[in-house]
């Protein structure tokens, strides 16, 4: 898993009903983009976390040329 700074990390739900949920990173600690990462969620909670494989980096240039197009 490899993330920059401004990228988003989509977390899955892990049993029914749960939701997906979405973070802003906010700094990458590991070496070349690894984790761990200091996420900010929506509701403006700070958290440091290395997550697992039930997560997604949603890059921030692939979202912006997509939207350019």
């Amino acid at each position: 898993m490899e993330a920059h700074t401004g990228d988003r990390l989509l977390m899955h739900g892990r049993t029914v009903g749960q939701h997906d949920r979405v973070a802003e990173i906010i700094e990458v600690l590991g070496d070349g983009g690894a984790p761990p990462y200091r996420l900010r969620f929506d509701d403006g909670r700070e958290h440091l976390m290395s997550p697992g494989p039930d997560s997604v980096v949603q890059h921030m240039e692939a979202q912006e040329d997509g939207q350019r197009r």
